[in-house]
């Protein structure tokens, strides 16, 4: 009898006998945490980040048996958190693909989740897999440990709703490898974190619905609305060329989108300015001959924000408007003069609304129907001043962040990503003009510091053809620096900046007290312990250009094989003045009062 998922039935098949049980009959690859480890690497997940304990032995003994058939290997990270911010990091490199990390019950999945939240606001597909009780527990009235004490194993779940777009609790056999399905390919269908968990006696037990060779994943094409298409681009065609001085940009949901062609499209076809939202980034080519910068309101690009506020029409392509891409909601845009572009649906001023469009199919059809207008770009040339450069550092003199960033734009090639931890990074890095290639990446819906850590893992894992140049704070970097010792491990590349300016700066512009300075560490000694003689590692402590700039050059040239962390230590004013600026009118939009009832 052929036990292939969804084989065809043969006339032999009929008459065959009841089936033994399914030890009896499964072979020994066909086991539920062997068809979970060939489920991941068909999706691309050929890396799944873990951190042990009791409740995932079983689980990950399994997954580790199928890495030499194609299967996974397992990346064993210092906590959960960072386990789970690498699984984020990975997608990423993946652009959007998934990413993977398995914990174990309750201790492990809570401690995960907060990584696992980041993933669900920025429309990543985590697959977060957790070790679950004994099948036999269930029902019991029984009280475990890794719990609150209470016979009631759905807090981990209740938690994870919330935060995942689908959960599968596998207790049983029979239906574990249709969860396991539902839950991967939902993940890819909703680009959105989810959660699996998997009872600990039944990972290594096989049934013959785990086949060596199971039926491919098959996700139906989500298709738009012809007649809904054809009128919104219609309408869109219309309002767009009666405008004397149109722009585009490009936001974050393009990737989830999978428009950023599309995108690119339209834009060489329109002759529009093209500018991007600050987490958009990375999502729209820079060398574009009509890339006009970044988007951000009164912290913009130099010159961009007029040409965008200035316009008689815009269309945003999958942006997100919230109180960090608002500057505190001060963006001088108006609704009448925006088409708004999500990934399924089209809104033209205060309306009409278009539903079951997809973007990517709306901007190839656009491109075709827009006539050429370039009053807006020829606005742009005639008002853009080229940025000056940095003055030259005196010998000796202390290192200024700015003169840091020059140096890390010159390093940046189509090999390299970015990667920007939250706080005056994300400023900085900003102002870096991307070469075509350049990967980069930044967490800006949720911002969670201490997020580029555990991502720099995940995307240089994933990335082996790009080196990672990370920049991260030294706040930032305290709350999840041990997973450095991970990257050591693996052979990893990257070169991290730590940039040492004596506390949580982003902060200090927000809200300043006493509680945004922080204990200074030796970070080189840090990095030099979890080094501890095995793995390549170079590390250096820099006050001054001239000491800058042999660190690079050592990191580029006899060190290029090692695992590269950069301590800069700068002035604690020596702050961007967008982050200045920025910080001052979030503040404002914290500090409102109540409203009046």
């Amino acid at each position: 009898m052929d036990t292939t998922i969804g084989s065809v039935p043969t006339a032999s098949d009929a008459a065959a006998p009841p089936p033994a049980p399914a030890a009896a009959t499964a072979p020994r690859e066909a086991t539920l945490g062997r068809h979970l480890a060939r489920r991941l690497a068909e999706v691309g997940a050929r890396d799944v980040f873990t951190v042990p304990g009791d409740f995932n032995l079983t689980l990950l003994d399994e997954l580790e048996a199928e890495a030499g058939h194609g299967g996974v290997r397992l990346v064993g990270c210092c906590n959960e958190l960072n386990a789970a911010y690498a699984a984020d990091g990975y997608a990423r490199a993946r652009g959007g693909g998934v990413g993977a990390c398995a914990v174990t019950f309750t201790v492990g999945g809570l401690s995960a989740i907060n990584a696992v939240a980041g993933a669900f606001s920025e429309n990543l597909p985590v697959v977060c897999i957790v070790g679950g009780p004994n099948s036999n527990d269930y029902g019991s009235n029984r009280i475990l440990h890794h719990t609150i004490g209470l016979p009631d194993f759905t807090q981990e779940l209740r938690c994870f709703q919330t935060v995942t777009c689908y959960q599968a609790v596998v207790n049983n056999l029979e239906d574990a490898h249709e969860q396991i399905d539902a839950a991967i390919s939902t993940a890819i269908k909703e680009s959105k974190p989810v959660y699996i968990s998997i009872s600990c006696n039944l990972p290594s037990i096989p049934h013959p619905t785990f086949s060596r060779h199971p039926v491919p994943f098959f996700l139906s094409p989500r298709l738009s609305n012809q007649m809904n298409l054809e009128a919104a681009v219609e309408t869109a065609a219309a309002f767009l060329n009666k405008a004397v001085k149109p722009v585009l940009v490009g936001g974050p949901k393009m990737r989830v989108a999978k428009a950023c062609k599309s995108f690119v499209e339209l834009a060489d076809a329109c002759g529009y300015p093209v500018a991007v939202m600050p987490s958009a980034k990375g999502l729209v080519p820079e060398h574009h001959p009509r890339f006009i910068g970044t988007y951000w309101g009164a912290v913009s690009t130099p010159f961009c924000a007029e040409i965008v506020e200035s316009a008689d029409a815009y269309l945003f392509a999958g942006p997100i408007f919230n109180d960090y891409s608002s500057v505190g909601y001060s963006l001088l845009l108006k609704k009448e003069k925006a088409i708004i572009v999500q990934p399924d649906r089209v809104v033209i001023g205060h309306g009409p609304a278009f539903g079951c469009v997809l973007m990517k199919d709306f901007l190839h059809a656009l491109s075709a129907r827009l006539k050429k207008n370039t009053a807006a770009y020829e606005n742009y040339r005639r008002i853009y001043v080229p940025p000056g450069e940095p003055p030259l550092s005196e010998p000796g003199e202390p290192l200024r962040v700015n003169v840091l960033f020059q140096h890390i734009q010159k390093m940046l090639s189509a090999n390299s990503a970015v990667i920007a931890e939250t706080g005056d990074s994300w400023f900085n890095c900003q102002k870096l003009k991307l070469p075509e290639g350049c990967g980069y990446e930044f967490q800006m819906q949720y911002g969670s510091i201490g997020w580029s850590v555990g991502a720099t893992l995940g995307y240089a894992q994933a990335a082996k053809d790009k080196r990672v140049i990370a920049c991260i704070g030294d706040g930032s970097f305290q709350v999840t620096a041990q997973e450095v010792s991970t990257m050591l491990r693996w052979g990893q590349k990257s070169i991290i900046f730590l940039i040492n300016n004596g506390g949580y700066t982003i902060e200090v512009e927000i809200h300043d007290g006493p509680y945004n300075v922080i204990k200074n560490w030796n970070y080189t000694g840090v990095v030099e312990a979890f080094h501890n003689g095995e793995g390549k590692c170079y590390t250096a402590k820099v006050r001054t250009e001239e000491e800058l700039k042999e660190a690079i050059e050592e990191a580029q040239g006899p060190k290029k094989d090692c695992l590269c962390f950069i301590e800069v230590i700068v002035h604690k004013d020596d702050t961007s003045k967008e982050l200045l600026e920025w910080g001052s009118r979030v503040s404002a939009a914290n500090s409102r009062p109540p409203n009046p009832q």
